[in-house]
């Protein structure tokens, strides 16, 4: 983010600090059903990773361009796809914040552990977060776009829960 775009308030700030912890707390919980809520209802939503990006390539492990794809996501989770039984642990910075007009621009860096059924715990990714964040007109903050940006362009295996 350029800097000259970085001065906002601290009540900002704090807000989209908290919107980053509940999103993470909420896949880290297993409470996906709620993870389609912290976007809007055309939200977007792309896992993709740091060589793409570097590339220019629009292409990712997962995408999704509204809240009901991504709880049509959920619902294959859930209902269809079959996949080792495992739970993520999110470790997130601080966010760095901008206010561009209405929309609030945010990058957090992460690190995320997955936990296996067997207790086995490992590195599983690590990246950023690039946000755009919508402000209703109650004040409360969505995501209308989040990009998940991995470093790493290999992971061991098909990501079947959202980061």
């Amino acid at each position: 983010m350029q800097e000259k775009n970085r001065s906002v308030d601290g009540e900002l700030q704090a807000r989209v600090q908290d919107l980053q912890a509940r999103y993470a707390q909420c896949i880290d919980d297993a409470l996906l059903d709620q993870w389609p809520d912290f976007f809007t209802e055309d939200g977007r939503y792309l896992l993709t990773t740091a060589d793409n990006v570097a590339r220019g390539l629009p292409l990712g492990m997962m995408y999704a361009t509204s809240q009901r794809m991504l709880r049509d996501r959920i619902a294959a989770l859930r209902e269809v796809n079959v996949y080792e039984a495992q739970r993520y642990r999110h470790i997130i910075s601080m966010p760095v914040v901008a206010r561009d007009g209405d929309v609030v621009r945010a990058q957090t860096n992460f690190f995320v552990a997955r936990i296996m059924h067997t207790g086995e715990t490992m590195l599983f990714a690590t990246g950023c977060y690039r946000d755009s964040i919508s402000v209703a007109n109650d004040g409360s903050l969505r995501f209308a776009e989040k990009i998940v940006i991995l470093d790493s362009r290999q992971i061991d295996t098909l990501v079947a829960i959202p980061l």
